[in-house]
């Protein structure tokens, strides 16, 4: 997690919003980094979890990353629980929980459905309170 805050430190530095993830692989190696990109790209989907997914799946040539773990400093909304899914993400850790925007814990429960292809296990509250601070501090000075 310690990695995924970082990026989010580096994705703040570029005025988005904090939220860093990182895949990594069966052996415990990293195989991506990412932090929110998508004011910089002009891309609604340019999420930290999303960004960094590709780029692990380009790495091992691969759509599934079977036995790979997500660290993300915040809940993943929808779209990105539907990636981790279709990626088959073997566990996801998170940071702080998203109660307006999430969707592992809050909102739809993405992975409680019955439509729901493969659901990681999930350890919620990693790094939290580093996660949530980063965040808040973002938006109080954006307001």
């Amino acid at each position: 997690m310690d990695l995924a805050l970082e990026e989010a430190e580096a994705t703040r530095a570029r005025g988005e919003v904090p939220i860093g993830a990182v895949v990594v692989g069966p052996d415990g190696a990293v195989l991506a980094c990412a932090g929110n990109r998508t004011l910089e790209l002009r891309d609604p989907t340019a999420h930290a979890e999303l960004l960094a997914i590709r780029e692990a799946c380009a790495k091992l040539g691969t759509e599934r990353l079977v036995d790979c773990d997500l660290h993300v400093t915040l809940e993943p909304c929808a779209m990105c629980a539907a990636a981790i899914s279709f990626a088959r993400i073997r566990r996801l850790y998170f940071g702080a929980s998203d109660p307006k925007g999430g969707a592992v814990e809050h909102g739809p429960r993405f992975f409680q459905q019955p439509t729901c292809h493969h659901m990681p296990e999930v350890y919620g509250g990693i790094g939290e309170t580093a996660a949530g601070a980063l965040l808040k501090d973002f938006f109080a000075t954006r307001r």
